[in-house]
């Protein structure tokens, strides 16, 4: 019973594709129709790059500022749904798209959404305060009280 519970909005999502694409083809035709959905595809690549490479610019601010850029990454992330968005075939699809695109609808999303996020900062590089040393394992000894031993003097 949870998967079909768990199918249904797609389900309903394309029932409303088919009559938003019959209801169009109706009312302008079937090839301006194509070239309606071929345009708002087209346009859904160039919105999302144009935007797209702005979020990464406010992204990049936040990080050389020292902030956590959280707002600008969940923009960034309405940008790239907003895009695949137009880019799939649909009327309903480009609807919702298009209004992802609106930075007034994702700053209220963000604001809905945002606050249940957990953040969470995960460092890969070497630590802060002091130089690498890269050792050969026969160089160190992991127990604190044994002397360090003595490398034979290079040749």
């Amino acid at each position: 019973m949870p998967l079909i519970l768990a199918l249904l909005p797609f389900v309903l999502l394309i029932a409303a594709e088919i009559a938003a694409f019959i209801l169009v083809g109706e009312a302008i035709g079937v090839l301006p129709t194509v070239a309606l959905v071929f345009a708002l595809s087209v346009a859904g690549v160039i919105l999302t790059r144009r935007q797209g490479l702005g979020a990464l610019l406010r992204i990049r601010a936040e990080l050389d500022a020292g902030r956590m850029p959280g707002e600008a990454m969940g923009h960034a992330a309405m940008i790239v749904l907003a895009g695949t968005l137009l880019i799939i075939p649909g009327f309903v699809t480009d609807a919702i798209g298009l209004l992802l695109f609106v930075p007034a609808v994702r700053s209220a999303l963000w604001r809905a959404i945002g606050r249940r996020l957990k953040v969470k900062v995960v460092s890969t590089g070497p630590r802060r305060g002091g130089p690498v040393v890269d050792l050969d394992p026969d160089s160190y000894s992991p127990v604190p009280d044994r002397p360090p031993e003595r490398l034979p003097p290079a040749p």
